[in-house]
């Protein structure tokens, strides 16, 4: 049995029960897994996409990143951005400033009290994952989940450039 999928026009095999099954625990566990990711998150004022903010301006050289490569890391829009960046920057979190090199460009930086509440945060969301997932799995089971997200990534990934 098929279905126009309406991905490039083509048809669709039907999904047998094996795959339904693969596919429907996916959706359903990533929609539970988030939200008690945040519930444990919560505590600490922030949001998973808060945090995820934090790490990516933390890893960067200088702690900063130019807005547009924020955005891109993120996948949000650039107004989805500013209003991501809003509450961190009222909060004193992250501050946005411009570029030494090149005066069009604006950066995102982490702050030095935004350094703070990453590392008290991060201990409360390692703990979580680890309760939520790692924990839970084998060695080989783990070396699975990250091959097959790694595998599906990468076709996303060559499917966008």
């Amino acid at each position: 049995m098929s279905s126009d999928s309406g991905a490039r026009g083509r048809t669709a095999e039907w999904l047998r029960p094996d795959e339904m099954l693969a596919w429907r625990s996916y959706v359903e566990t990533n929609a539970d897994l988030m939200a008690a990711l945040e519930r444990d998150l919560a505590p600490t004022g922030l949001d998973l996409g808060d945090y995820q903010v934090l790490v990516f301006l933390s890893e960067s050289p200088e702690r900063s990143l130019r807005m547009c490569d924020l955005a891109a890391m993120l996948q949000l829009s650039p107004s989805g951005l500013t209003r991501r960046l809003d509450g961190l920057v009222r909060a004193d979190l992250v501050e946005r400033r411009g570029s030494d090199s090149d005066r069009r460009v604006m950066l995102a930086a982490l702050t030095p009290k935004g350094l703070r509440v990453l590392e008290d945060s991060a201990p409360v969301h390692v703990a979580s994952v680890r309760t939520r997932m790692i924990d839970l799995l084998d060695e080989d089971e783990l070396r699975v989940v990250a091959g097959v997200f790694q595998k599906i990534r990468a076709r996303l990934q060559d499917e966008h450039e």
